[in-house]
């Protein structure tokens, strides 16, 4: 229902909310941020406070997180389509996504802009290795969802000029798992290391015909349209000619970089991951001439980390490009650790919390560092919802005089978690991002479950933000000032 809804909403969105205003207004001075603020939620309605608590009480039993697609599966039979898709509406739903239609979206959006918070819209799509699909036509298709979401990042925010919109981007929602896995163990062969080279990449990305001797002749073919459906949403130039391009039948190169979107590529399974970071460092390569309009994630729970971050901004120099980068602590723990064990090979994944909130600081002082001295070059979304790495780059950025305000540096969390975090962010003038799934019930629940099951540390982590919805409540209840 997305993709098939997403020409609309592509070929919508700007007559919609229509043109950009030209003028800024004038920026009054931001209050001094206070993440202790015990008032952060007066601003929510009481249905809103209801609904948290309901919904922040339900994602704390682990039990119920694990069950909760057979009791989504259980539910609709029993309730009906309608009731069901109602009822999500009411509660996980509402509070996670911004909605379907373009006026759902629309409206989320208007309520972030007023509490001084910026959209990363994110379309709910991926393939993991096992659920390939048959032929190109299910990758085309997202890759005209991944148009409209560019669409919606540039014209979403009520006629207003946006100010440096973002978007979320899954590679394997363009390109078949399986032969990202296929990739990442070629990369670990010296024949295939040296075949699969983001020189050549970059090649094939910008339209050059040539063939990767690591590969099949079919994964060959599955990885040039794979490339072409990246090069559709990223702009990146051709080196072929137009009429080649004219008989391609290639998308009008008018998007991320033309529509100034910058592009957040997620990371995903370290099964995969060389495979997406090969595919992003070539797009950089591509797009980052002047600006960094391509990102990559890091995961800060894997124990290399710091050093791959280090190479990649290496790269980044030699290459001459600029550099994004999206800093998470990770989201598939268990999952790593389980196919370890079962693979055999060593553990990934730093063995306590307290390891991984020290790989997190570490590189987050390393890309801050970067930040403060590249000229604009280098961009950094701090993206967690811990309060002390917030504070702590917050403290940074002071020391070394870093713009808050459409600066290098940002801070980025979830659309429904977190907002004890993020609006006060807002309110004292530092630029914030809600990642922001849209969509279907039934496209976006199944996406809901996943980040349920992969964020399970962040879940546990809201019991402050459910007691700061629980105090607001009360404080209603009793007509308390």
């Amino acid at each position: 229902m997305l993709r098939c809804r997403a020409r609309g909403l592509h070929l919508g969105a700007t007559a919609l909310w229509g043109a950009q205003a030209s003028a800024q207004k004038p920026v009054s001075p931001s209050p001094p941020l206070n993440l202790d603020d015990r008032k952060v939620f007066q601003h929510k309605a009481n249905w809103e406070i209801t609904r948290g608590l309901l919904v922040f009480l339900l994602c704390s039993s682990p039990q119920l997180v694990q069950k909760a697609p057979r009791l989504l599966s259980v539910s609709r039979r029993v309730l009906g389509r309608r009731l069901w898709d109602g009822l999500l509406r009411l509660t996980f739903y509402g509070q996670f996504v911004a909605g379907e239609t373009p006026e759902e979206i629309k409206a989320t959006l208007q309520r972030l802009r007023q509490l001084k918070v910026r959209p990363l819209l994110a379309v709910p799509i991926e393939e993991d290795v096992g659920q390939a699909k048959e032929g190109e036509g299910w990758y085309d298709m997202n890759a005209q969802a991944m148009l409209a979401c560019l669409d919606l990042s540039v014209s979403g925010l009520s006629g207003e000029s946006p100010r440096n919109p973002m978007m979320q981007l899954k590679i394997t929602a363009l390109m078949g798992a399986e032969l990202c896995k296929t990739i990442t163990l070629r990369l670990q062969e010296q024949e295939g290391a040296l075949d699969l080279t983001v020189e050549r990449v970059l090649a094939l990305l910008k339209g050059q015909e040539l063939r990767f001797g690591c590969l099949s002749p079919e994964e060959n073919l599955h990885f040039q349209k794979s490339l072409s459906r990246l090069r559709s949403v990223a702009e990146v130039p051709f080196t072929v000619s137009k009429m080649l391009l004219l008989e391609e039948k290639k998308p009008s190169a008018v998007y991320a970089v033309g529509k100034k979107v910058r592009v957040l590529v997620d990371a995903e399974y370290t099964y995969i991951n060389p495979a997406l970071s090969l595919v992003t460092m070539a797009m950089m390569a591509a797009c980052n001439a002047q600006v960094p309009w391509i990102w990559n994630t890091y995961q800060a729970y894997l124990k290399d980390t710091l050093k791959r971050l280090s190479q990649d901004m290496g790269l980044a120099e030699r290459l001459g490009m600029c550099f994004g980068v999206k800093l998470v602590r990770g989201a598939y723990l268990e999952k790593e650790r389980q196919r370890a064990r079962e693979k055999g090979y060593p553990d990934p994944v730093h063995a306590t919390w307290e390891a991984t909130n020290e790989s997190y600081r570490h590189c987050l002082d390393f890309a801050l560092d970067k930040a403060s001295r590249a000229g604009g070059r280098f961009e950094l979304i701090v993206a967690t919802h811990n309060k002390a790495s917030v504070e702590h780059t917050v403290q940074r950025m002071t020391e070394m005089d870093i713009n808050k305000n459409d600066g290098p540096v940002s801070f980025g969390q979830l659309l429904g978690m977190c907002d004890h975090i993020s609006l006060p962010l807002g309110h004292a003038g530092y630029t914030v991002y809600k990642s922001i799934p849209y969509g279907s019930v039934e496209e976006v629940i199944p996406y809901l479950i996943r980040r349920a099951h992969e964020n399970w540390s962040v879940l546990q982590g809201i019991r402050e933000e459910r007691d700061l919805l629980r105090s607001e409540l009360w404080r209603r209840i009793l007509r308390k000032p």
